[in-house]
């Protein structure tokens, strides 16, 4: 019985990969804005998902700060979800990255504000 729960979660996680492949110019759309209320909270980025820049097979934004003594950054994808929803997730932390759905690029925008300046100050948290 382990067997087959196993087995549906692999199926799962390749329809949605599948899925998200497939949807790449969704994707694209969802980072521009996603960078787009980033660039007016004052952060810079860079968009990875050009393919005569960065051949990369996934869409990335790469977003980072530059504080007084460090600098902060972080990537951010888009990922399928189970029942045909998309959301913003940090690239290196994977599903446990989750940030907010990808049909509200603000409150993206203030959770990844909120991460880059605790890392930045994190005294001040």
């Amino acid at each position: 019985m382990g067997q087959v729960c196993a087995v549906s979660a692999k199926l799962e996680r390749c329809v949605l990969w599948w899925r998200m492949c497939r949807g790449r110019a969704a994707v694209v759309r969802h980072l521009d804005l996603l960078a787009v209320a980033l660039r007016l909270k004052g952060y810079r980025s860079v968009r990875l998902y050009r393919h005569e820049e960065f051949p990369v097979p996934l869409p990335l934004l790469w977003v980072f700060a530059c504080g007084p003594e460090e600098h902060a950054g972080m990537v951010v994808g888009v990922r399928s979800s189970p029942g045909g929803n998309r959301g913003y997730y940090e690239a290196g932390r994977g599903r446990a990255g989750y940030l907010a759905a990808c049909g509200d690029a603000e409150f993206a925008a203030d959770q990844i504000d909120a991460l880059l300046r605790h890392m930045m100050f994190p005294a001040a948290w």
